[in-house]
């Protein structure tokens, strides 16, 4: 699993440096301030959490196991939600997209839970 979770913390953090960079210079004529704002949030939580994964992939090696693999989950996971659909709510201008960032919130969330039991588990 940590090969998975190094190659997606690769992609999700050239991506979001690619797409951070795009909005910068690409999009700030296109876009209303707000919807440029909310693009930033999606990059913002993605360069976050590709971290996040890269630290899972290096967790993965030491301390091995299926809270560790779930919290590897739950980023990619929230990112493809959470930022995937900030990106395409300002791209398309289709508002009914952001009724699915919440769940990306919860994946989120649930993968730094996740991490945490780990942690406590591994102390116990």
């Amino acid at each position: 699993m940590a090969r998975l979770f190094l190659l997606l913390s690769a992609f999700a953090g050239f991506t979001g440096v690619a797409l951070g960079a795009f909005a910068a210079h690409g999009l700030k004529s296109r876009l209303s301030p707000e919807h440029l704002a909310v693009f930033q949030t999606g990059t913002h939580y993605q360069l976050i959490h590709a971290l996040a994964l890269f630290g899972v992939a290096l967790l993965s090696l030491h301390l091995p196991g299926r809270l560790v693999n779930l919290a590897g989950g739950f980023f990619a996971f929230g990112i493809l939600l959470f930022s995937g659909s900030l990106y395409l709510l300002t791209l398309s201008g289709i508002g009914k997209l952001g009724i699915i960032t919440p769940f990306g919130g919860l994946a989120f969330l649930a993968g730094w839970l996740c991490l945490g039991l780990a942690a406590w588990r591994s102390l116990t």
